[in-house]
């Protein structure tokens, strides 16, 4: 029998009916135009019902604001019932609250999820939540396996956000290889200075050992393994395939600063290749990290591709023409940066501290003087950003670097020492992209939100597949902003000043933010991470 002879059944559903219809044999078009038909019944009948009262008092209710969940497509005015840290309600019906917050004229949205955020302190965090963000984890660094644990324990209710990290492989070979054991990004100068971690091929002993501490940390709970490849020459193909092999074991994913990453767009494509074909090969999730460089349309494209077959691999991206590194990394070499990728100096590498372009003898007198100073390094043309905007099958991620100095939660943000504005700045610029160039809002949403926690949640991820998403029952990590407000205010030579346009910013239920100002007070932050091995 072929399928235009098979009758067909098809399942319609909505909140309070099911309808199951069968058709005779017809033609498979015919069929089509029924369902359609039938759809647009159901939804005649469901908008002209009268709304059904509800007496329940929900702790918060989010009123009368458009209401868009980018897992579902759902987009509609809607009032929005909060009890206890869970969206409860979600109807056009009026709800009675506690409190009761107006949002006619805004956007009611899942709380963005950056899963390239290297700044872990709390003031960090409070920056991260002034652009909307709800859950921060470094998914390319991490922190050192034998103290994942000790890190979450150090954020224990303490936290105005989300958090959580990964198994770092570059730390893990600074432990081996160096015996510097750094936690994560805040001690990373110590170990970023030692002489072996970048460029040591380690023998076979030493491998198992890093893989060992790599693996503590995953028996810890560390979300999966952050690379920080291009930073590691002496790191080979089979050390890499070892370490993907390594995370697949746990069905966790390995996120990657390719190899050749920055590099022409014949090197990016490649080192993308080598992260997908290994992922591919073990059946494993994997994240490009910062795939906005060249060759990025093939490597989009290599990623959508291996999506529509199945494979939990994506990349993330940031809107940004520049990226942010320490001076020491390998690739600005010069035999590097100018001899094989033709870059100028006083073009492209810009210090943050004294807001100037630097020259070749000025960068490599800088690098001898302070080898682990955060710079600026501009590599890609400004007008490619906006394309980067919705991008289907990709992650906003920030690779957010503030100044790693430890400050008071309390600190002016204005003040604090000039960074890449990325960290300050991601999200809320990508709505303002979005807006002046009519990109479609559900699209943007899906990036900042939605499809980072459908990609970590499909590894087994409880917390993130409770999040993400506007829907009874999920965590409620909500963003409440102007859609022709918000907007970013961080630059190249001011990289901490806060975005705007945010009513409120609720995490786990609790208002964080309102009307642009934070509570310092509240702590309602939760680990992201897998239940650890014995406890």
């Amino acid at each position: 029998m072929t399928s235009h002879q098979r009758n067909d059944i098809f399942d319609l559903e909505n909140s309070s009916t099911r309808v199951r219809m069968k058709t005779r044999p017809v033609n498979p078009s015919m069929n089509r135009l029924v369902i359609r038909l039938v759809c647009i019944t159901l939804a005649c009948v469901c908008l002209a019902a009268p709304a059904r009262a509800d007496s329940r008092v929900y702790d918060v209710v989010i009123q009368a604001g458009r209401v868009m969940d980018p897992a579902s497509g759902y987009d509609a005015i809607a009032n929005v019932g909060l009890t206890g840290d869970r969206i409860s309600a979600i109807s056009n019906a009026p709800l009675n609250g506690k409190r009761v917050i107006d949002a006619t004229g805004l956007v009611v949205a899942p709380g963005f999820i950056d899963t390239h955020y290297h700044g872990t302190q709390p003031i960090h965090y409070r920056l991260a939540l002034r652009d909307g963000v709800t859950s921060v984890m470094d998914l390319e660094f991490g922190a050192l396996g034998s103290r994942v644990r000790e890190w979450y324990a150090a954020r224990e209710g303490t936290s105005l956000i989300n958090y959580g990290t990964a198994s770092s492989h570059e730390l893990a070979r600074a432990s081996v290889l160096d015996g510097i054991n750094a936690i994560d990004t805040a001690e990373a100068a110590s170990a970023r200075s030692a002489p072996n971690w970048s460029g040591m091929l380690p023998d076979a002993g030493q491998t198992r050992d890093i893989l060992a501490v790599i693996a503590a940390g995953l028996d810890a709970g560390a979300i999966g393994v952050g690379s920080t490849l291009g930073y590691m020459p002496g790191a080979t193909a089979d050390e890499l395939f070892q370490v993907q092999a390594l995370a697949a074991g746990y069905g966790r994913q390995v996120g990657v600063h390719l190899r050749h990453t920055p590099g022409t767009e014949t090197e990016e494509i490649n080192g993308a290749q080598e992260v997908l074909a290994n992922a591919v090969a073990l059946g494993a999730p994997a994240i490009i990290n910062h795939f906005n460089n060249p060759g990025w349309r093939r490597v989009h494209d290599l990623l959508r591709k291996l999506q529509s077959k199945g494979h939990n691999v994506w990349g993330e991206i940031y809107p940004y023409a520049a990226g942010s590194t320490t001076i020491n990394a390998v690739f600005l070499d010069p035999s590097v940066w100018k001899d094989e990728l033709g870059q100028r100096y006083e073009e492209t590498i810009y210090d943050v501290q004294t807001n100037r372009f630097l020259s070749e003898e000025a960068f490599l007198a800088l690098r001898a003087a302070d080898p682990v100073r955060v710079i600026l390094v501009f590599k890609m043309p400004e007008e490619e950003v906006t394309a980067w905007v919705g991008l289907p099958g990709t992650t906003i991620a920030s690779d957010g670097l503030p100044s790693l100095a430890p400050q008071p939660l309390d600190t002016p943000l204005e003040s604090l020492p000039n960074a890449h504005p990325r960290g300050a700045g991601s999200y809320a610029k990508a709505l303002r992209i979005a807006r002046e160039n009519d990109i479609d809002l559900m699209r943007v949403l899906a990036q900042t939100s939605y499809n980072s926690a459908r990609h970590l949640g499909a590894m087994g991820l409880k917390d993130m597949q409770e999040r993400g998403r506007m829907q009874v029952g999920s965590v409620a990590d909500i963003v409440v902003f102007d859609p022709e407000r918000v907007t970013d205010h961080a630059t190249y030579t001011q990289g901490n000043l806060p975005s705007t346009g945010f009513r409120a910013v609720f995490v786990s239920g609790r208002a964080v933010l309102e009307n642009d100002a934070v509570d310092l007070r509240q702590v309602p932050g939760k680990p992201i991470r897998f239940s650890p091995a014995n406890g």
